[in-house]
């Protein structure tokens, strides 16, 4: 159902038409620390009309790609109701052969996002482990959400960049099951050429997801989050893995960001991380 009343920026096809699908999903009932990520697709979608539509680094034109945004999708106000109705969009979107592009409401969305495909990796970018197998008494938690990740598909298809927070239980989860990922010291020393050529040459497959949570970029740059957290990665690098994946790229999301912490910003990076994303895979 259509929440929605201003759509994405420059979202000028129709469904039939669209090579790419936005939709946004106004839920954070799972979040720890600060709420307020259910009212991020609005404010991404405010943030899309500040910018041009020519991309100069793709020498792409978002007037000349066809994507649609079916606006905010209305669920069920339970966790799972919620996921159960994500995943259904996300199987009809990909049945359609298009790509499906989610803008959260919290990082829990993800995970029946992946759900939907078959046979797909997943690069995340995120602060957090989010490997919990429970938090607060909720699998399904947004803190739980790389676990559940790795259960449907598997250890060898995941890799995450940018992390720099877990829980003891957590890191004795990575040891014991060869969890692989980039703690943004490694981005700092290596360099984030180096660390998404390494993670490339790891997943070694053409088809992946990639799911953003923006707390991974440092507070400096994106403070309006739910789980803010410092040392983070620059927005720069960022562009950069969006920019080197996208030959590989099936599916696409961005979460977590909570818009009245702040003057509007991270909303504006959002915004702007989403059509990096529809121009570079465009430019493919």
């Amino acid at each position: 159902m259509l929440l929605s009343t201003e759509l994405f920026a420059d979202a000028n096809s129709e469904y039939a038409d669209a090579d790419f699908v936005i939709f946004g999903v106004p839920f954070d009932k799972t979040s720890s620390f600060r709420k307020g990520s259910k009212r991020a697709s609005s404010a991404i979608r405010e943030a899309s009309y500040n910018f041009e539509t020519y991309n100069p680094h793709y020498d792409v034109d978002l007037c000349n790609v066809a994507f649609c945004d079916l606006g905010d999708i209305k669920g069920s106000v339970s966790v799972d109701g919620m996921l159960k109705t994500i995943r259904n969009v996300a199987e009809g979107i990909l049945k359609d052969g298009k790509i499906p592009i989610m803008m959260g409401g919290e990082h829990s969305l993800t995970y029946p996002c992946i759900q939907a495909f078959q046979g797909i990796s997943t690069v995340v970018l995120d602060a957090h482990l989010d490997l919990r197998d429970e938090y607060d008494g909720c699998k399904l938690s947004h803190a739980c959400v790389s676990r559940r990740i790795i259960e449907e598909i598997g250890a060898m298809n995941y890799v995450s960049i940018g992390i720099r927070s877990g829980a003891r239980e957590e890191y004795d989860f990575v040891k014991e099951n060869d969890i692989h990922f980039y703690p943004t010291e490694q981005i700092q020393s290596e360099g984030i050429v180096h660390v998404v050529r390494d993670a490339i040459e790891y997943l070694n497959t053409e088809r992946i997801y990639l799911s953003i949570d923006v707390d991974v970029i440092d507070p400096a740059y994106a403070p309006a989050v739910g789980n803010p957290e410092p040392f983070g990665v620059d927005p720069i690098d960022i562009k950069y893995v969006i920019q080197s994946l996208a030959p590989y790229l099936s599916g696409f999301d961005l979460v977590e960001i909570s818009p009245e912490y702040d003057h509007g910003q991270t909303a504006l990076l959002g915004a702007k991380l989403i059509r990096e994303f529809i121009a570079a895979k465009g430019s493919v």
